[in-house]
C-alpha cells in the first residue's frame, strides 16, 4: 500500500488571506522557473506582495517567516 500525504488534510485551520497571496505569488514564481532565493524576493516584491509588517521582503525576513510558517 502506497500512502499519501495530503497537506491540507495535516491543517489546522483554514489559510489566512494573507497566506493565500503569498503562496499564490510562489506558485506563480516556482512555476515561471524562478527558484534561487534572490530572484524569488525580486519576484514577491515586484508583484507588490508584501511582508507581514508591510514592508518589501528581504531575504532575512522572508526566511524568518517561512520558518514562522512552518513550511
Amino acid at each position: 500500500m502506497e500512502l499519501y500525504y495530503n497537506p491540507f488534510q495535516a491543517r489546522r485551520r483554514e489559510p489566512t488571506e494573507y497566506e493565500n497571496r503569498l503562496g499564490d505569488a510562489l506558485e506563480a514564481a516556482f512555476a515561471d522557473g524562478v527558484h534561487d532565493l534572490p530572484r524569488l524576493i525580486a519576484r514577491l516584491n515586484q508583484a507588490g506582495v508584501k511582508a507581514p509588517d508591510g514592508s518589501d521582503w528581504t531575504e532575512s525576513r522572508f526566511e524568518a517567516e517561512i520558518g514562522k510558517l512552518g513550511v
